[in-house]
């Protein structure tokens, strides 16, 4: 039972715990099985190298410094387009949810949008604005745009309406509101909305990278496949894998505290 003396404390450490552990075997079960398949399964190693060849290439890579160029620009890209899509993201959502019908209108219609693959538009971005990093920021803030946009609008739509009008009887102005009422009250959504934006933003460049770029991560990934270099490519398949859950983790991480603070 809790109470003020946190008697759900440990069991709440339990459960984490828990959770850390099943996810540590599900990643040392996906490496054994790569293992397996590897040496095991008669699987050619152009398809898929051994891990310690992997590894090799990957201690390599980190040691020589030489994903700094395209990691740099890979996060460039990602910090410009997640820029533009949170400001734009915000700014629809609040000013779509000033007004029901305006939520009517427009809130089924970003959630369709958001729902056709944007990512078949890249040949257009790259008509428009090239193959260098203004189509892969232009595409990333594009399909981010739409669930900060959503979350946005779902965050002060949920707010609830009697909080609003108790301000309003106590002569709140239109600033003290939203100040004091909307935004922290749809606080959390939002939050979720900006990680999820971030998220998108991240694999829609990578993958953009992977298409059609002239430098970057992804980029450096097809190069390395078009040459055979199987085990290096997987080395910056799992680098690119550990700089994305970094980053995930380190936005998810603030959402919280975020949130705690709210």
């Amino acid at each position: 039972m809790s109470g003020p003396f946190g008697a759900d404390a440990p069991a709440s450490r339990i459960a984490r715990w828990s959770a850390r552990v099943t996810q540590a075997t599900f990643v040392a079960g996906l490496l054994a099985l790569w293992f397996l398949a590897s040496n095991r399964g008669g699987v050619n190693p152009l398809l898929l190298p051994r891990p310690l060849m992997v590894f090799e290439e990957l201690s390599d890579i980190l040691r020589s410094g030489e994903f700094w160029p395209d990691l740099l620009l890979t996060l460039g890209e990602l910090a410009a387009a997640f820029a533009i899509s949170g400001a734009l993201g915000l700014l629809t959502g609040f000013l779509v949810s000033l007004s029901p019908a305006l939520v009517r209108v427009f809130e089924p219609l970003i959630a369709g949008v958001y729902a056709v693959p944007i990512i078949l538009f890249l040949p257009l971005y790259v008509l428009f604005f090239g193959l260098g990093a203004p189509s892969k920021i232009a595409l990333g803030a594009t399909i981010s745009f739409f669930p900060v946009a959503l979350n946005t609008i779902a965050g002060f739509v949920s707010v609830d309406p009697l909080c609003v009008t108790a301000a309003r009887s106590m002569g709140a102005s239109p600033a003290m509101l939203v100040r004091y009422v909307l935004v922290p009250g749809a606080f959390p959504v939002i939050l979720s909305g900006l990680r999820m934006g971030f998220t998108v933003a991240l694999l829609s460049i990578i993958g953009s990278e992977t298409i059609a770029s002239l430098a970057g991560l992804g980029h450096r990934i097809v190069n390395l496949a078009e040459a055979m270099e199987m085990a290096r490519m997987f080395a910056y398949i799992v680098f690119v894998i550990g700089i994305a859950g970094s980053l995930n983790a380190a936005v998810s991480l603030l959402e919280k505290r975020g949130a705690a603070r709210r």
